[in-house]
C-alpha cells in the first residue's frame, strides 16, 4: 500500500499499534496456563447449583459433600458446535465431571466431561 501523505502513514501505524495492544489482553485472557492439563479429577454426584452460559467462557457452580467448585467450560458457540444448549445442565442436575484442576490447588478447574444418571455424557473438549 502507497501512501502520499506522511500523516496518513502516521495515523494507519497508530491505529495498528493501538489495534494490536487492545487485542493482546484479550488473547491472554483465553489461556488456560492456570489449569493442570497433566492431572485429572474426577468427582462422582455431585449437585449443580448454578449453569453461567454466557461469554467469554460458561461456568458451572456444582457441590460435592460440602465443597463448591467452579469449572470454566468453553465459550458458549464452541459448546454449541459440540451439541450442547444453554439448558443442557440446569441447577438441580446431579451428574459426574471429570475436569483438570487449577494449579493453585483451589476447588475448580476447567471442565472436560459431564456425565448423567443415564450414562450419557457431555464433552468439553
Amino acid at each position: 500500500m502507497k501512501f502520499r501523505s506522511p500523516k496518513i502513514m502516521q495515523l494507519a501505524l497508530a491505529g495498528s499499534l493501538g489495534l494490536a495492544a487492545v487485542s493482546a489482553p484479550a488473547l491472554a485472557h483465553h489461556s488456560f496456563a492456570m489449569f493442570d492439563r497433566n492431572t485429572i479429577t474426577e468427582l462422582k454426584d455431585v449437585t449443580v447449583l448454578e449453569v453461567r452460559w454466557g461469554n467469554p467462557h460458561v461456568f458451572f457452580i456444582v457441590q460435592s459433600g460440602k465443597q463448591r467448585y467452579a469449572l470454566e467450560g468453553s465459550s458458549p458457540s464452541a459448546l454449541r458446535s459440540m451439541g450442547w444448549k444453554f439448558n443442557s445442565i440446569k441447577a438441580g442436575d446431579k451428574l459426574d465431571v471429570t475436569f483438570f484442576p487449577l494449579r493453585n490447588g483451589k476447588p475448580g478447574g476447567a471442565l472436560s466431561v459431564a456425565t448423567f444418571e443415564d450414562g450419557s455424557q457431555l464433552r468439553d473438549s
